[in-house]
């Protein structure tokens, strides 16, 4: 049997600290499910920003991020949204914010530095949740981690066992290409900016190529990409607060360790682990 597994990255693949700062209120939220964050409000667009974190750490403070981001001429993918918005209303909602400055992303960033000092952070991304309705900034965020514990045998198990894993989260690509080197998944199988659509029609592309496509995530970005899949596996080996209920009706696994994923795709194929212990 012919099989892909699709994995989200964050908390699914990487361990992640997250930093938000609400900029309305003036204070900093740490481990918040950025997704989930952004689903709170059909209005809110999440937006990865093609901006170094050295870059932003350099720039003057006070400066405004819409004019950081013009200067430099830097663009952004959208990462996640509840509805569809045009990329051209997006871009005019950016780059004319008079509220978020870059001193408010830097916060965020050091932030996130010392808190996964532990973790030793391998990779490390920027952005900002917008506001549609107030026409403005409102969040700025950084996250960053590693990957999780056995997430490299993993990736070599199921290749050992003929199974294509590929990657498709809202993050950069030149992040998500990292992961996938460190992983060994091939940077053709790499998809960035995946917005939940277009998660779902990653997934119904892999499935007119394979006999089975396995969808594995751990956020409400997922859902609709778990639906569109023929198998959907939840993760919950990072524990960050409570999921929807609709992530575990949709999900016909719910696994607390990634290496569980080679474990259900040999049962489902009726075939062999990699140990050579039959399923």
């Amino acid at each position: 049997m012919n099989i892909a597994v699709v994995f989200d990255s964050a908390g699914t693949l990487l361990h992640t600290c997250r930093v938000v700062k609400d900029i309305l209120h003036d204070t900093l939220l740490h481990d918040v499910e950025t997704t989930n964050l952004t689903f709170a409000d059909e209005n809110r667009a999440l937006l990865a920003l093609h901006a170094s974190n050295r870059d932003i750490l350099a720039a003057p403070p006070d400066m405004l991020i819409s004019s950081f981001l013009i200067e430099n001429d830097l663009g952004f993918g959208v990462a996640c949204t509840r509805r569809v918005i045009p990329a051209e209303r997006l871009g005019e909602v950016l780059y004319s914010d008079t509220y978020a400055r870059v001193g408010d992303l830097q916060v965020c960033i050091r932030d996130v530095l010392k808190s996964c000092r532990k973790e030793r952070a391998l990779l490390m991304d920027s952005g900002v949740i917008l506001n549609m309705e107030l026409k403005r900034i409102e969040y700025t965020l950084t996250s960053g981690g590693k990957p999780f514990k056995g997430a490299k045998e993993t990736i070599s198990r199921l290749h050992s066992i003929g199974v294509a894993a590929y990657i498709a989260s809202g993050d950069r690509v030149t992040r998500l290409e990292e992961l996938a080197d460190y992983l060994g998944i091939p940077r053709d199988r790499v998809f960035g900016f995946a917005t939940p659509l277009i998660k779902a029609q990653i997934i119904d592309g892999l499935r007119q190529r394979y006999d089975l496509v396995v969808m594995v995530g751990d956020g409400i970005n997922d859902l609709l990409a778990m639906k569109h899949a023929d198998v959907a596996i939840l993760t919950s080996q990072q524990n960050s607060g409570a999921k929807p209920d609709v992530l575990y009706k949709a999900a016909d696994y719910v696994v607390d360790h990634i290496g569980a994923v080679v474990d259900i795709v040999a049962e489902i194929s009726g075939g062999t682990s990699p140990e050579g212990a039959s399923i």
